[in-house]
C-alpha cells in the first residue's frame, strides 16, 4: 500500500523552524495498530491522519507512543497540506477530532485555528514537578497539563529539566511560561510521557496559555514565543470558551509511505 506523506514546518514561516508535523491524508482509516507504527517510525512529536467525510474531514493526532486528543501544529500543518497540495479553495476547513469540531481558516498569508479554551486552575506543584524542571517554587495551575509560571523569559529558558524525574508527573504535559522579552509571554511544553521529551512549538498548550495571560495582561489578543531550540511564533485571542491560534506553515518533504 503506498500512502502520500507530507511533513510540514507549523509556526513558523522558515523552513528548520517551528515545530515538524507529518500528514497522511487517507481514503479510509488505517488499522489502530499501523497508524501508531507509522508515527513511531516517523519519530516526529505529532503525526496527523485525516479522512474526508460528507460534511467535514475526520482528523486524528499519534505521537510515536499514543494518539492523543488534541494537537494544535499538526492540525495548522493538515489544513496547509488541504489547501495547498489537495486543492481544497475555500478559505475555511473544519475537522471532526477527539476534542469536537476544530477549524482551520486563511488569515492572509496565516493559518488561523479555533480551538476550546482550557484554562488552568491554582493547584500544589507536586514535588516531582520541581523536582524535575529544577526549580524551589513557582506558581502552578492545572488543566490537561500543569503550567508552571515563572518571573521571566530568562528563566524559562534556564530550566534543564530532568525528565526522568518528569516521567513521575501525572499529566499528559507540563507547560513552563513566563512574560516575554519581544512578545507578551513564552513557553517552553514537556510531554516525557508521551514520548515527546520537549516539544519545539505546541498550539494545544496555548488553549491554557492563552486565557492565563490574557487575564493577567488585561488584553484578548496576545503574541506568544515558544522558545525551544527550533523556536516558534504564534498569535493567539482569547475568545472566552474558544481561542485562537494563529501562525505560518512551510512545506519541507512531500513523498509517499509504503505499508504492508
Amino acid at each position: 500500500m503506498k500512502l502520500p506523506f507530507y511533513q510540514v514546518d507549523a509556526f513558523t514561516s522558515r523552513i528548520f523552524g517551528g515545530n515538524p508535523a507529518g500528514v497522511c491524508p487517507l481514503d479510509a482509516w488505517l488499522d489502530y495498530d499501523v497508524m501508531q507504527a507509522i508515527a513511531a517510525e516517523n519519530n516526529l512529536a505529532e503525526t496527523a491522519f485525516f479522512v474526508a467525510g460528507p460534511d467535514r474531514f475526520h482528523l486524528r493526532w499519534f505521537t510515536p507512543t499514543a494518539e492523543v486528543d488534541l494537537c494544535g501544529h499538526a492540525t495548522l500543518a493538515s489544513a496547509w497540506v488541504l489547501f495547498e497540495k489537495l486543492g481544497v479553495t475555500s478559505d475555511e476547513v473544519s475537522f471532526d477530532t477527539r476534542s469536537g469540531v476544530l477549524t482551520v481558516k486563511r488569515d492572509g498569508a496565516k493559518l488561523s485555528m479555533d480551538f476550546p479554551s482550557r484554562p488552568g486552575e491554582p493547584c500544589e506543584a507536586p514535588e516531582a514537578l520541581l523536582a524535575g524542571l529544577g526549580i524551589q517554587a513557582a506558581e502552578v495551575l492545572k488543566a490537561r497539563d500543569y503550567l508552571v509560571v515563572l518571573e521571566s523569559e530568562a528563566a524559562v529558558r534556564a530550566v534543564q529539566p530532568d525528565f526522568a524525574k518528569l516521567m513521575a508527573v501525572d499529566t499528559f504535559g507540563i507547560i513552563l511560561t513566563g512574560p516575554g522579552n519581544e512578545a507578551d509571554f513564552v513557553s517552553r511544553f514537556f510531554a516525557p510521557r508521551m514520548g515527546v521529551p520537549e516539544d519545539p512549538v505546541t498550539g494545544s498548550s496555548h488553549c491554557t496559555l492563552t486565557p492565563y495571560w490574557a487575564g493577567r495582561l488585561g488584553k484578548t489578543r496576545l503574541s506568544a514565543r515558544q522558545v525551544s531550540a527550533r523556536g516558534g511564533e504564534l498569535e493567539c485571542e482569547d475568545l472566552g470558551a474558544r481561542v485562537s491560534i494563529a501562525g505560518h506553515a512551510v512545506l519541507y518533504l512531500e513523498g509517499s509511505i509504503y505499508v504492508d
